[in-house]
């Protein structure tokens, strides 16, 4: 049965949720304004999948549901870095889920919690489980894309030393580890088990270009410019600088192949 979703009672509810954290932390502002934005590209994606209504409000609401866990696991271990510390998504899902956080809370009738669940817990996942059902993936993807998409926006708007806990020092003088370059050039997302700098993590997290499905997410992508932005990272070592020359190029390359 799918559900009928009354949108200010969820977003009520993730605010009262949300006031059980600092707002004034700006780690906590940050992942608060990440979920407006990323429900709203959910709906948009949706839209432009020309999806039943249902299923649009079900992809806005997955957006509003997705990162719940971050705010669990900045006051558990003081950092959103998941491999320092918790997975996040899958602790959101055992939030709204496993620890009987009552998602009926959130809509006002009918059940979708089988799809909600999944695409919660695999949002952040290096790939989605095969055989999932149709409906489940295309969903899954929706919010992958759009969670991709404003990574791009955060890692722009929000000091890379604040993202990354590191110092601008070391940001500034790293370089791209080879393993991350030759990761680049076969146009799939960076495995977080091979990041070892700073920077690694700016090129990871553009590296999710690649890993985007539908054609509105890239559309949006290169309106917003946030990518761009982000390909010409400042750095004060000149073999960083030489290594993001090379990154934009191939990733001019990829975008000229999808059109």
């Amino acid at each position: 049965m799918q559900i009928k979703i009354d949108r200010a009672h969820v977003m009520r509810t993730f605010q009262k949720y949300t006031d059980a954290y600092d707002a004034s932390d700006e780690k906590i502002k940050l992942k608060i304004d990440h979920t407006y934005r990323v429900a709203a590209l959910c709906e948009q994606i949706a839209r432009a999948e020309k999806l039943p209504a249902a299923d649009i409000e079900l992809a806005w609401l997955l957006g509003m549901l997705h990162d719940v866990g971050r705010f669990e696991q900045l006051r558990r271990y003081g950092t959103f870095i998941d491999a320092e510390s918790i997975d996040h998504a899958a602790l959101g899902a055992d939030i709204l889920f496993g620890e009987k956080k009552a998602i009926r809370t959130y809509i006002s009738e009918g059940t979708e919690d089988e799809v909600i669940e999944t695409a919660v817990r695999v949002h952040s996942a290096y790939r989605i489980p095969e055989q999932l059902p149709e409906r489940t993936a295309m969903l899954c993807h929706i919010l992958r894309d759009a969670d991709k998409i404003d990574i791009l926006r955060v890692n722009v708007e929000t000091p890379l030393e604040e993202i990354y806990n590191t110092t601008t020092e070391e940001l500034r003088n790293a370089c791209v580890t080879q393993a991350v370059m030759d990761s680049f050039y076969e146009h799939h997302a960076t495995l977080r088990s091979i990041k070892r700098t700073p920077v690694d993590h700016v090129v990871g997290h553009i590296s999710l270009v690649f890993e985007l499905v539908f054609n509105e997410s890239v559309r949006i992508v290169r309106e917003q410019g946030y990518l761009d932005k982000l390909m010409h990272f400042e750095s004060e070592n000149p073999v960083t600088t030489a290594q993001f020359a090379e990154l934009r190029a191939e990733m001019e390359r990829y975008l000229a192949m999808q059109g």
